[in-house]
């Protein structure tokens, strides 16, 4: 067992054919849906079986419980953020250049999950699930890492800032401050996510005071 990943939020068995993707593919699908239109405390695993139309001991094959199906679908959407953050920090040619990065992934974060429900479900189940929640901490400090790969060779040798620390707490604020802005209404969302933007700039890779 992976202490950092609980067998509970885990494949029980991992598919390998392609008709076994292909039924966890569907699994997850109808899943997703559901939590789209119910939440993850109300989604249920004889449901999920009935509405994918497979039996439930099939489901149970693959997922130990609900926690690993929501693992599951947190897993896809972290390694698109996280693709999607490698691609765009790899060109980094500055300091200032991977702040307007970080704002750039702001806007894409917001209007790629918009308009997806279960990505917000799936999000609000971490918070009432602490292994789950401990998945979600994995993949925000994971892009705290890209980032701050990218910008080590721009930093002065004297800068005096916690980057590991810092980096991380503001990986993980990011990702909420986006969840709440697509929670609320566009128009303030967006006013929200501005002002957002402009304290990451002015406090982001600010030195200490002392």
């Amino acid at each position: 067992m992976n202490p950092d990943r609980p067998d509970r939020v885990t494949f029980r068995k991992r598919p390998q054919q392609e008709r076994s993707i292909q039924r966890v593919d569907v699994i997850l699908s109808v899943a997703a849906r559901l939590i789209a239109e119910k939440g993850v405390s109300a989604m249920k695993m004889t449901e999920l079986a009935a509405v994918a139309g497979i039996p439930i001991g099939s489901v149970y094959q693959y997922f130990p419980d609900k926690a690993a199906i929501v693992g599951a679908l947190l897993d896809r959407h972290s390694r698109l953020i996280q693709q999607k953050v490698g691609e765009a920090f790899a060109t980094v040619t500055s300091l200032d250049h991977a702040i307007d990065l970080v704002c750039g992934m702001i806007d894409w974060y917001y209007h790629e999950f918009r308009s997806d429900p279960a990505y917000l479900g799936v999000w609000l189940g971490t918070d009432i699930d602490r292994d789950i929640l401990k998945l979600n901490i994995a993949h925000s400090n994971r892009v705290a890492e890209i980032f701050l790969g990218s910008i080590r060779p721009f930093l002065p040798a004297e800068s005096r800032i916690d980057l590991a620390a810092r980096t991380q707490l503001f990986s993980h604020l990011i990702g909420a401050s986006v969840r709440f802005a697509i929670m609320s209404d566009d128009e303030m969302a967006l006013r929200m996510l501005h002002e957002w933007k402009q304290v990451i700039r002015t406090t982001l890779l600010a030195e200490p005071e002392n």
